[in-house]
């Protein structure tokens, strides 16, 4: 704990991106800030000084780390439950346990969700789901597939699969691992709805974006959503303040949505910064990494206000070269308005690596400029869509 007179300590736990971009938004803060790491290589324990390197998963690390914290945050959802009811005794932890449970347990959540009168009230629902509780797994309805979940642990596309058999489901089945069993939702789109809430209750909402998935991964996120109407991106944005109330979330909540139509369907929730929300570093009035260390400091939220009419990010995915900056310099060249930001992690195929972000008013020429960067970062093609485009 910090005792003395001077800025408050944040600890994140978790050293990746996440915490390397809110490592960057600490400083303009004055916020002193440290993460806790699993190895000196990780993207954030690079740039930290007050990196600390331990396990997430051991009690002895996470509570010698907060020992020199004044709040403790997050970059990911793993850390036990009991840990966290272990902090919470000795230092502030946002988000709490009790509503971090639901973005670590996706049957708590659906549970969760279902019980509550807010989505009712909104138009909006989940998926028909179940839990699986045995080797058999009901026939595929209506000749859709069928979608399956880890119920915790998953990212990325990791712990999910889209079933069109019965011989897959029962592979999956096979695992043994806790399940989730979701409808299948042919979806218009995807969008995602981001939003802070500090302690004093406090709320502010991005304006919702358009996101695009490729095998489980967000490849393109556009802001403000194109051609979303007016009352449903409202009705986004009402839902997430809501749902981050309901829930005693402080600090950002991500929501990740279906559209079919003018119906909004929830698919996850992340307590977080989030990939939804890269763009905001560029084109809005505050980043949702300088809006995460206000809304856990409580202190008074910033703007979420564009910072131009449109943006598009686009991620950066690894190839099979690794040196990304001999091609840094002919992106750079090409489009001093693209703004690139890379993690400082090894390249691997198909690791998020970077982003690229640009700013303007025609949609189709930003996303056209943001996919000519990113895929040259990775591939050295000026393809402006490639793989993972549209």
């Amino acid at each position: 704990m910090n005792d003395e007179i001077g800025p408050p300590v944040v600890g994140m736990v978790g050293a990746g991106q996440l915490a390397r971009m809110t490592a960057q938004a600490a400083i303009s803060l004055g916020v002193e800030f440290r993460v806790l790491a699993d190895t000196p290589q990780d993207s954030a324990a690079q740039v930290c000084v007050g990196a600390v390197i331990g396990d997430y998963r051991s009690a002895e690390d996470l509570l010698k780390f907060a020992a020199d914290c004044d709040v403790v945050t997050f970059d990911h959802e793993h850390v036990p439950r009991e840990h966290l009811a272990a902090l919470e005794r000795v230092v502030a932890v946002r988000p709490g346990g009790n509503a971090l449970r639901f973005a670590q347990d996706k049957l708590a959540m659906r549970d969760r969700l279902s019980a509550t009168g807010v989505l009712a009230e909104l138009g909006v629902r989940c998926p028909r789901y179940r839990a699986v509780s045995g080797p058999a797994v009901d026939a595929l309805a209506d000749g859709r597939p069928i979608v399956l979940k880890a119920t915790s642990g998953g990212y990325d596309g990791k712990g999910v699969w889209i079933c069109d058999s019965n011989e897959a489901v029962a592979e999956v089945v096979s695992h043994g691992i806790d399940l989730l069993a979701e409808e299948y939702i042919p979806f218009d789109r995807e969008l995602a709805v981001l939003v802070a809430r500090s302690p004093k209750g406090q709320g502010a909402s991005y304006p919702v974006a358009a996101t695009v998935q490729r095998d489980g991964i967000c490849r393109e996120v556009i802001a403000p959503a194109p051609g979303l109407d007016p009352d449903v991106a409202v009705r986004a944005q009402r839902l997430g303040l809501a749902l981050a109330a309901e829930l005693g979330v402080t600090g950002l909540l991500a929501i990740e949505l279906f559209q079919v139509g003018d119906e909004l369907i929830i698919n996850e929730l992340a307590m977080r910064p989030h990939n939804c929300g890269h763009w905001t570093i560029d084109g809005a009035v505050t980043s949702q990494f300088e809006q995460h260390l206000r809304a856990v400091l409580d202190l008074p939220l910033g703007s979420t206000g564009a910072a131009a009419k449109a943006a598009v990010m686009v991620n950066v995915l690894g190839g099979g070269d690794p040196d990304l900056y001999s091609r840094f310099v002919h992106v750079m060249a090409a489009d001093p308005g693209a703004r690139v930001h890379l993690y400082g992690k090894r390249v691997s195929p198909g690791r998020k690596v970077g982003h690229v972000t640009v700013t303007g008013t025609d949609v189709e020429q930003l996303r056209d400029r943001a996919w000519r960067a990113a895929n040259y970062l990775s591939l050295g093609t000026e393809e402006s869509t490639g793989e993972g485009g549209r």
